[in-house]
């Protein structure tokens, strides 16, 4: 999934762990000494988020908060980096100053995942890891270059409905077109250094921005807004705002694609490397193993972590035979995977086929889904394709987080890029891990939940937000779903995704392993198209270790489920175990397992 607002929150945060939440600084004087620990933690959260957003004026916009909504920020430069770092220090010290064991049960779980988060954000400072990351400030994955025409579009997080809405669009544009003339200059400081981007990834993203630069003005992302204004802006303010739009088109924006362009295509690009993965790069191998600690919030190796992809891999074979055989198919797995790649039976028909199939899923998990949990999201869910200026690169399926308070949707994208690659088995899964009861419902509870500190509200780590969207996938048996054998397959074609992430990621960045080497892995071992084989590859490429966290965050989840079940036997309620993983936010897997285990606990003594 894209979560949109960490995109843009420090040079740190956006190199080092792009769905981590940036915090911030704490004011001292935000609790006093006479104040309850409890007080003076809630004290402490508030003021730490109010700095955050002050700094990250763009999370603002992802909440509905339009306070700092004129300002884009300034995320390149070292006085950031350096406010950045003196805010976790100080976060840390606030904290540490705060009695644990007096706190409640609730203050105890937000006070361990604030320590645990700061305590990786702060390990993130470390001048070696520095040096592997802020020189190279974009990707073709995660990066303000495509995220910022998104949000500026009208149809992202950002709102055009009034008059200084627009106005803000247009002073945030100033700041995003610094920000682009800033990320060549950390490029040349990476070219000096040594510590450069794949040439895999210059060439994605030079070809991203070849896209943006529309030939008419008119006909641009970020012009969008002026086509649809609110009937009750007045005809001056109309005209006044489609010129002042045509301009920011034209005059600032366009001309800073074709400088970031000209010089990635004609400086950087002949200097990059050919190498894919961090091991062929200076400091590589110490920022993988943080990468991976931070995705995870575990500290397994790259080591084990490989070999329990292959143990995953082998074991989701053996379903897949047995879908095989329920079918009837004769011949070998492999030869199953070109049936379902290339038989026209699989095939969506077009765009709006496949829009109504996702729409017909939905319905069928909105009638059942009630079984399983006791609070549903107030904020709705839309489905879209993704848009044409970044589908090509776009995984398979994202989401998009709506507001706290539902005036803008959650929105599910699915993908329609090369359509024909694509195939029908696999999207009743794609949509329980996209949307409901996956990220949708995740994201959704955590941030209409006001009781929340912010930064468990709009925060998380990507193992519990992928493992929670992996675990949501296994629902589909209890959801109804997946009674179709073809559907079945597809939903063990996703597991296999994310087990086969395993292997993959950690043999590109601790094994030498070739772009091509592990896009012939995945096509050997699944159904999917070459496509996004391809695709998923050049993500892992792009960012390290992200994907690894699916998996390990799904397995714990599973796994603190079965204890529970056969700790609890007959006491045991689905709904209530749900409401325990999800309405506290996403939390790291050791704090997680804590809080389960002191729920199970809890039950069994009520007798």
């Amino acid at each position: 999934m894209r979560l949109f607002p960490s995109l843009l929150l420090s040079a740190a945060a956006l190199a080092l762990a792009p769905t981590m939440p940036a915090m911030a600084q704490t004011a001292p004087s935000a609790a006093t000494p006479a104040a309850t620990p409890a007080a003076r933690l809630q004290a402490l959260f508030a003021a730490s988020d109010e700095g955050s957003l002050k700094r990250n004026p763009i999370q603002g916009l992802f909440r509905g908060d339009l306070r700092y909504a004129d300002q884009f920020g300034d995320y390149l430069s070292d006085a950031h980096i350096a406010a950045e770092k003196k805010a976790a220090e100080d976060d840390l010290a606030g904290l540490a100053a705060i009695d644990r064991a007096a706190l409640s049960d609730n203050d105890k779980v937000s006070y361990d995942v604030f320590k645990w988060q700061r305590t990786n954000d702060l390990k993130g400072f470390d001048p070696a890891l520095l040096a592997a990351t802020v020189v190279r400030p974009i990707d073709h994955f995660f990066g303000f270059h495509t995220f910022f025409p998104d949000l500026s579009s009208g149809e992202g997080a950002a709102p055009f409905k009034t008059v200084k809405d627009y106005e803000d669009s247009l002073k945030r544009t100033d700041g995003f077109v610094a920000a682009l003339d800033a990320s060549i200059v950390r490029f040349r400081e990476g070219m000096k250094s040594g510590v450069v981007q794949p040439k895999l990834v210059v060439n994605n993203m030079i070809g991203q921005l070849e896209l943006l630069v529309a030939p008419k003005v008119e006909d641009a992302v970020m012009y969008k807004p002026v086509k649809k204004f609110p009937e009750s802006f007045s005809a001056a303010d109309k005209a006044r705002l489609t010129a002042a739009y045509a301009d920011m088109v034209g005059n600032k924006v366009n001309p800073a694609f074709k400088r970031l362009h000209a010089f990635l295509k004609d400086e950087y690009l002949p200097v990059s490397r050919d190498s894919v993965g961090l091991s062929g790069m200076p400091g590589g191998p110490a920022l993988y193993r943080y990468l991976i600690s931070s995705t995870t919030t575990t500290d397994m190796t790259p080591e084990a972590i490989h070999d329990l992809g292959l143990s995953e891999v082998a074991r989701i074979t053996q379903g897949m035979e047995a879908v095989k055989t329920r079918v009837g198919f004769k011949g070998s797995l492999q030869d199953f995977f070109t049936y379902i790649r290339t038989d026209p039976q699989f095939k969506p028909k077009s765009k709006e086929d496949l829009t109504a199939r996702y729409y017909a899923v939905g319905k069928r998990v909105d009638a059942t889904v009630g079984n399983l949990f006791s609070t549903l999201p107030k904020t709705s869910l839309e489905i879209r394709p993704v848009p044409a200026f970044r589908e090509k690169n776009d995984a398979g399926g994202s989401y998009n987080q709506g507001t706290p308070d539902g005036s803008r949707p959650g929105v599910f994208y699915f993908n329609t890029y090369d359509l024909p690659s694509r195939t029908l088995p696999g999207i009743e899964t794609l949509y329980l891990h996209e949307g409901v009861p996956g990220h949708h419902f995740q994201i959704s509870l955590a941030q209409e939940n006001a009781a929340l500190p912010a930064f468990q509200r709009f925060g998380g780590n990507t193992a519990f937000v992928e493992g929670w969207a992996l675990y949501a996938e296994s629902l589909g048996k209890e959801l109804g779903m997946l009674t179709d054998p073809y559907q079945l397959q597809g939903s063990y074609d996703d597991e296999m995704l994310r087990a086969m992430r395993l292997v993959v990621d950690t043999g590109l960045h601790s094994k030498g392993w070739t772009r091509d080497q592990s896009i012939d892995y995945m096509l050997a071992h699944s159904s999917m198209g070459r496509t996004d084989a391809t695709a998923e590859v050049e993500r892992y490429i792009a960012i390290p270790s992200q994907a690894l966290a699916y998996k390990i965050g799904q397995l714990t989840i599973r796994r603190l489920r079965t204890k529970a079940e056969a700790s609890l036997g007959s006491k045991f309620d689905i709904k209530q175990f749900h409401a325990e993983v999800l309405m506290t936010g996403a939390l790291p897997m050791a704090v997680l397992e804590k809080k389960i285990d002191d729920w199970i606990a809890r039950v069994k003594a009520k007798g």
